[in-house]
């Protein structure tokens, strides 16, 4: 069924904002007041995710929060050389102060506040909504450090991300900031059409869903973001249906392998790792797109 443009340029509108702004608000507030106990250990919150991003649409419920604590941090060195390596250990000492002692102290203070609304999961805390509040998570980390060369303290070339720690011990890396100034780059190269041309793709992707052409799990929405950040921006542009047409099938055409995440720190398509998508997830979404404006 081809997609009418009124549908398209429909689901081109920003989700609605105002539960999540006080929720994010109230909040951040929790997270922020001087009075908690991890207060003096460098701590910042910030919003990541599609309320962060401006890709929010209707149905999009959960808030997504950091709270970073820069009193420790986590360092990738795999690309150094040797020497590098080697002038980098000079100056590394552990800390006294880990992440897990942080993340302690933030499920003591937010359960304070929010009683047994409070769930530690294997990634995030999260808060249950109640009345006017949106259900929200709260991801615990630390500053996560990537070196791409070191020849002493003073002139690292290093991206900084965040990172945390699941259950079994894996380390998440990710880099929320730079996907966001990325996104933000994009949205201005591409005449202000990449956020709208996102929350369309969200949208058909749920509508997918909900009449059982596609799995729930199979393209979340970063990935979903991510492929399309990779679509050039001359792509972008005309009406709301020759605008969703042109990235639809440029995405079809094009050697995917090569496609980033929108931090521009990973490959947005690779096995086994817990920050990408696979290239079987995509071709499943892209095949039940196709097929719906197609029928």
């Amino acid at each position: 069924m081809a997609i009418s443009e009124d549908q398209l340029e429909s689901w081109s509108h920003l989700g609605q904002t105002g539960q999540f702004t006080a929720t994010y608000q109230t909040i951040k507030a929790v997270l922020d007041d001087s009075r908690a106990p991890y207060a003096n250990q460098q701590a910042d919150s910030f919003l990541q995710g599609s309320y962060k991003n401006e890709t929010n649409v209707h149905g999009d419920s959960d808030v997504d929060i950091v709270l970073r604590t820069k009193a420790v941090y986590y360092s990738d060195t795999e690309r150094l050389k040797p020497d590098e390596k080697t002038n980098f250990d000079k100056g590394w000492s552990r800390a006294t102060y880990q992440l897990s002692d942080f993340k302690n102290e933030v499920v003591d203070w937010l359960r304070l506040h929010y009683g047994n609304a409070v769930v530690v999961g294997p990634k995030a805390i999260t808060i249950a909504g109640n009345g006017s509040r949106r259900d929200a998570d709260v991801l615990v980390c630390a500053e996560f450090h990537r070196y791409y060369s070191f020849q002493n303290e003073y002139d690292p070339n290093v991206v900084k991300g965040i990172c945390f720690f699941l259950p079994d011990g894996t380390r998440i890396e990710n880099f929320p900031e730079q996907h966001h100034d990325n996104a933000t780059s994009k949205y201005r190269d591409t005449q202000r059409l990449f956020k709208p041309t996102v929350r369309v793709y969200k949208n058909l992707r749920n509508r997918l869903i909900e009449e059982r052409r596609l799995a729930d799990g199979v393209a979340p929405s970063y990935f979903l973001e991510g492929m399309l950040y990779n679509v050039p921006p001359d792509r972008f542009g005309g009406s709301h249906t020759a605008n969703f047409l042109d990235t639809l099938n440029w995405i079809c055409a094009a050697e995917r392998a090569k496609f980033v995440c929108a931090n521009e720190q990973y490959y947005l398509l690779w096995e086994n790792n817990p920050v990408t998508w696979t290239a079987a997830r995509c071709n499943t979404f892209l095949n039940a797109a196709v097929k719906y404006y197609d029928e």
